[in-house]
C-alpha cells in the first residue's frame, strides 16, 4: 500500500494546517467530544483519530486533490473522502450566543465571494466566476469569527443574504456595523450621500472612523482565505458550508493565546 508520511506531530501539524501543536490538540480533543472517534458500522479506521483530523486540516488549508493526499497518508482516495465527509461537520465552528457584555461589545458582518464547483449552490457572480455568497460576523475588538452563515448564490445582495442567513437572531444587543450594502437592515451602516448634498464634516468623519472599524473583517476573511479550500471549493451539498466552519473554527485557535 502507499507509505504513511503525514502523522499529527509538531512538524507536520504546524507546517501544513497553520496551527501550533497545542491548538491542533484543542481542535482534536472538541472532535473527540463530538464523536469522532467512532467507527460507526463497518470495519475500523485504518488511521488513529488524530491523524484523521491533521488530514481533514491539511486538506482545507491547500485544498489538495484527494488522489493527491492519499499518498502522503498511506490510504485510498476513497478512504480520504469518507474521512473529509465523516470529520468535516465536527470541526464547525460553535454557535455564539450574545454575551453577557453584549451592549459594550461591537461585531461587524460582511459578505464574501467564495469560488465554487457545485452549481446547486452556485450561480455566476460579479467577478465572472460561479461564486456563493457567505456571510460572516467578526468581532471588532478580537477579530474571532463569531458566525457564519449558510452559502447562498453568489449574486445574491449581502442585504438580503443577512436577512434570511439568521444571524441576526446571534446578535441580539450587540452592536452590529456593515458597509453601504446593508442599508434599511438595521445595522450601522456609513452615511450616503444624496444628490446634490454632500455629507457633511461630522458625516465624513463618521465614514471615516466606520471604514478603519469595518476593514477588520476584510483582514479576518482575508486569513480564512489562506485556507485554499475558500479559493476554489470542489464540495458538493453541504461541503462548502462544512468548509467555511472548519476554517472559522481553526482561524479562531490560531488567534489564541
Amino acid at each position: 500500500m502507499y507509505g504513511w508520511v503525514l502523522r499529527a506531530e509538531r512538524v507536520w501539524v504546524e507546517a501544513f494546517t497553520g496551527l501550533r501543536i497545542d491548538q491542533f490538540g484543542r481542535l482534536l480533543k472538541a472532535v473527540r467530544a463530538r464523536g469522532g472517534d467512532g467507527c460507526g458500522w463497518g470495519r475500523p479506521w485504518r488511521l488513529p483519530l488524530a491523524e484523521r483530523v491533521l488530514l481533514v486540516a491539511v486538506y482545507y488549508r491547500t485544498n489538495l486533490t484527494m488522489r493527491q493526499l492519499a499518498p502522503l497518508f498511506g490510504v485510498s482516495p476513497a478512504t480520504i473522502c469518507r474521512v473529509i465527509q465523516r470529520l468535516g461537520p465536527l470541526l464547525a465552528l460553535e454557535p455564539v450566543r450574545a454575551p453577557q457584555d453584549a451592549i459594550e461589545r461591537l461585531w461587524i458582518v460582511d459578505g464574501t465571494l467564495i469560488p465554487v464547483r457545485d452549481r446547486t449552490v452556485d450561480t455566476s457572480s460579479r467577478n465572472y466566476r460561479f461564486s456563493a455568497n457567505v456571510q460572516v460576523i467578526v468581532d471588532a475588538d478580537t477579530r474571532l469569527v463569531v458566525a457564519a452563515a449558510r452559502p447562498v448564490p453568489g449574486t445574491t445582495a449581502d442585504a438580503k443574504a443577512w436577512r434570511n442567513s439568521g444571524l441576526a437572531e446571534q446578535c441580539q444587543g450587540v452592536t452590529v456595523i456593515g458597509d453601504g450594502a446593508y442599508i434599511n437592515t438595521g445595522l450601522i451602516v456609513p452615511h450616503r450621500k444624496r444628490p446634490g448634498r454632500p455629507l457633511l464634516k461630522g458625516e465624513e468623519e463618521d465614514n471615516a472612523a466606520h471604514r478603519k472599524v469595518r476593514a477588520r473583517v476584510e483582514h479576518v476573511i482575508g486569513r480564512m482565505k489562506n485556507y485554499k479550500i475558500l479559493r476554489d471549493c470542489r464540495q458538493h451539498g453541504d461541503g462548502l458550508h462544512h468548509a467555511v466552519q472548519a476554517v472559522a473554527r481553526m482561524h479562531n485557535l490560531a488567534l489564541a493565546a
